[in-house]
């Protein structure tokens, strides 16, 4: 389980908060999503996590330990990142960019082991890109780049998996498809994920927990069908919208003149 405790960041050479004394949890098995508009303080709450920016306020426990106690080693066997964006310096193949994934489990002068090979071959074959295999990584598609970053993460066989933004860029088709695997897979491996998404309708139908941001603290925390109503979105978006239920989930749809 991730648990962040009263979370508080701003960056020395500023006076102003980023983030104000967030708190949340999230569980094995489920997609907990962060929603918020842009500026919220998204990105800032997930480099905490990750350990990138560390000079914060309050706590950021995985399973009930510190993560700021912990080297940036053991902290990759506690939980894997998905980024937003990735552009390798060399055109790796797919599976060596997948293998990479082991690296907390190799030592400094040390090579993969057939362990190592055997976990990245299990990987592709999850994410179904194991054609893709020996295939440069900067030859592949937007879509198929997410789910060889996912690879990757599985790879690590860590406990918690933090994704930003999998569907930025993609088409409408591929962000289903990277949103089905997430679930799929978060859900056979009793992973705990967290991930952020611009699209409330996308949170809607694919997350088990849906927390919103707005300048940097929690508006409001809950199932989809709590968080997702009419006058939660205009607080946090501003915007008109109508709320239509289709198969048990909240769609939202953006009230505008035609």
């Amino acid at each position: 389980m991730l648990e962040v405790k009263n979370l508080s960041f701003k960056h020395k050479s500023q006076k102003k908060e980023i983030l104000k004394k967030i708190s949340l949890t999230a569980n094995p098995g489920e997609i907990t999503t962060i929603l918020g508009p842009n500026g919220a303080g998204k990105s800032t709450l997930f480099k905490c996590i990750t350990g990138i920016w560390k000079n914060y306020e309050g706590e950021i426990l995985i399973n009930g330990k510190k993560i700021d106690q912990l080297s940036f080693r053991k902290r990759a066997k506690f939980f894997s990142v998905v980024p937003q964006e990735h552009e390798p310096p060399f055109p790796y193949t797919v599976f060596e960019v997948v293998l990479m994934g082991r690296a907390s489990y190799v030592g400094l002068f040390s090579s993969p082991k057939k362990e190592d090979y055997q976990k990245a071959e299990e990987a592709l074959e999850v994410v179904k890109i194991f054609h893709l295999k020996d295939i440069p990584y900067t030859k592949i598609s937007g879509g198929e780049r997410q789910l060889t970053l996912i690879a990757r993460a599985l790879t690590q066989d860590a406990p918690v998996m933090i994704l930003d933004e999998p569907t930025s860029h993609l088409d409408f088709r591929n962000q289903l498809l990277i949103l089905k695997t997430i679930k799929q897979i978060v859900k056979k491996r009793k992973l705990t994920a967290v991930l952020t998404l611009h699209d409330p309708n996308l949170a809607s139908l694919f997350s088990d927990k849906i927390i919103i941001i707005k300048k940097g603290q929690v508006i409001h925390t809950g199932y989809p069908e709590e968080v997702i109503t009419e006058e939660i979105l205009k607080k946090v978006y501003e915007v008109e919208v109508e709320i239509v239920k289709y198969n048990g989930a909240n769609l939202v749809i953006p009230k505008v003149e035609r």
